[in-house]
């Protein structure tokens, strides 16, 4: 049995269907934009899965971070249970340039990430801070910026 053929309507290749189109103000805009010379002190990394992928996913990031050239330490602040001393020796990272810093009752995680960043003795404060509020993503870039660092939170889901 056959069946009666339907011609399917004609499709453009992928980059002539953008091609086609005028590009949007917006997008045109930031494309012509000029390229700012002040870095990004502030990012976020949001990991999903079992505990122990995730530390495995960051293991080849946080080993880059430890071995620097910078004289000044990585900071890592209220990191989750699973990050002990013991996975730091066998992920390889440079333990004599990390600092690992829990937060007490004094002082809450976003406190002491504020504080390490301002003080300027991290080139990188990775922090633990879930959920991150607008101003406290404001709060750790300004404080990057005054203490000439990057912040890092990692929020695992």
């Amino acid at each position: 049995m056959q069946f009666p053929h339907t011609p399917l309507p004609a499709q453009l290749p992928l980059f002539e269907v953008f091609m086609a189109q005028p590009m949007a103000p917006a997008i045109k805009e930031v494309l012509d934009a000029p390229w700012s010379a002040e870095p990004e002190v502030f990012s976020e990394l949001s990991l999903r899965g079992a505990a122990g992928n995730c530390l495995n996913l960051l293991a080849p990031m946080l080993r880059e971070l430890s071995e620097q050239q910078d004289d000044r330490w990585l900071t890592l602040i209220a990191p989750p249970a699973s990050l002990t001393q013991s996975w730091l020796r066998e992920a390889g990272l440079n333990r004599e340039r990390i600092l690992l810093l829990q937060p007490n009752g004094n002082k809450s995680a976003l406190q002491l990430t504020c504080e390490a960043l301002r003080l300027g003795r991290s080139h990188t404060v990775v922090s633990w801070i879930n959920p991150l509020t607008a101003g406290a993503r404001q709060q750790l870039v300004s404080a990057a910026r005054t203490g000439h660092g990057q912040s890092l939170n990692i929020r695992l889901g």
